[in-house]
């Protein structure tokens, strides 16, 4: 009984740690509402924000009036150095997938909307979120681990499947216990 309480308590933890945070591929919208625009706070609305391995990066502008450009290096991006790209949007709704960690550099296909501002620079994370630790272990074998790392929040479906969990580690605990006294 000892063993399956301990067993119910560390599948709790590892439950309720696990919970905190989603795997789902987010989608970015560059600009919110405004979208690729002069007018938009690019720097401000990319502070708020992780971007991680298989994440999506939606650019919507008016492409007679703009167009998104990927940069090489810090150096043209900062500079807004358009003669080198990796590659020119121009369609006005262009979905780039971000595909391995590391940094991309977008900018405005007009170099005075760039000089303005409308550039963003990508740092794009790994998606390994949890890093376990053991915590602790008793004597008859049972590891106490602990889950660490970010935290995005949590969507309405992975806190009703974390309830589910719990309630079918509450049941089988119950089950057991049941068990365990029709047998004495």
């Amino acid at each position: 009984m000892a063993g399956a309480l301990k067993l119910l308590i560390a599948l709790i933890l590892i439950i309720s740690v696990a919970s905190t945070g989603s795997a789902a591929v987010q989608q970015h919208v560059v600009g919110g509402d405004q979208g690729w625009d002069v007018s938009s706070d690019i720097a401000s609305w990319s502070s708020a924000r992780s971007f991680r391995v298989g994440d999506l990066i939606w650019f919507g502008y008016k492409a007679e009036e703009e167009s998104v450009v990927e940069l090489r290096s810090i150096e043209e991006y900062i500079s807004c150095d358009l003669s080198n790209p990796l590659s020119i949007l121009t369609d006005g709704l262009n979905k780039i997938p971000l595909e391995k960690q590391g940094f991309r550099y977008f900018t405005s296909g007009n170099t005075e909307s760039c000089q303005n501002g409308l550039k963003l620079h990508v740092e794009v994370q790994s998606q390994d979120k949890y890093k376990l630790t053991t915590v602790g272990s008793s004597e008859d074998g049972y590891k106490m681990v602990v889950a660490t790392g970010p935290s995005p929040s949590i969507s309405a479906h992975d806190n009703e499947f974390c309830f589910v969990l719990l309630i079918g580690a509450v049941a089988l605990h119950v089950a057991m216990a049941w068990h365990e006294n029709s047998l004495i």
